[in-house]
């Protein structure tokens, strides 16, 4: 980062590495979603979870992603092939591997060209979110509780809404089978042995 022309917030928990440059600042904790609504925010290094990558669509921040591990490299996955991040793998990851990936998305406008399409996809709704709450509270009251939108899985006895029925029904049949199954092998046993001992007198 010492390399960088801008300046970098990294999210770091320890001592400060005796390497890193001035135009570095460490933080125990910072709101990462007012952190990429600042418009002079260029690059996103994340790892890739779900909430961070939608921020980072949101706010039109291209996302440089090292992901680790459950759903974070298909997350990252998904930006790559819309041209809005790039992977690095983890096994890769080195000085310099690093350093030219950060480049990349920072030099490329590509990158942040499409992150800002997706964004613009992403807002393009008939109302805000807060207008869209205050419409339903606002119906809800104007209907008196709106209990036909109520669902008819309140109505439901409580061992149908647990689906006991349906695993006794299933417990059931698995019993009658097995004795079936059973009762066939014992028949099939005892004529043989029948069958043995007729043989041998």
């Amino acid at each position: 980062c010492r390399s960088l022309f801008q300046n970098v917030i990294w999210k770091h928990k320890g001592d400060r590495p005796s390497t890193l440059g001035d135009n570095t600042l460490i933080v125990d904790w910072m709101p990462q979603k007012d952190l990429l609504g600042h418009s002079q925010v260029k690059v996103f290094v994340a790892h890739g979870g779900t909430n961070g990558v939608q921020e980072a669509i949101y706010h039109g921040v291209p996302v440089l992603g090292i992901p680790l591990f459950f759903d974070q490299y298909d997350n990252l996955l998904r930006l790559q092939e819309r041209g809005a991040g790039k992977i690095l793998q983890l096994a890769d990851l080195n000085g310099r591997t690093f350093e030219e990936g950060l480049k990349e998305v920072l030099h490329n406008i590509s990158y942040r060209q499409n992150i800002q399409r997706l964004s613009c996809l992403h807002k393009d709704k008939p109302m805000s979110p807060m207008d869209q709450a205050i419409f339903w509270i606002e119906y809800v009251i104007r209907h008196k509780g709106a209990r036909h939108l109520i669902s008819e899985a309140y109505k439901m006895p409580w061992y149908s809404y647990h689906s006991f029925d349906v695993v006794l029904l299933v417990l059931a049949v698995e019993t009658v089978l097995l004795y079936a199954i059973y009762a066939v092998f014992r028949f099939l046993c005892c004529r043989r042995k029948r069958k043995t001992k007729t043989k041998q007198n």
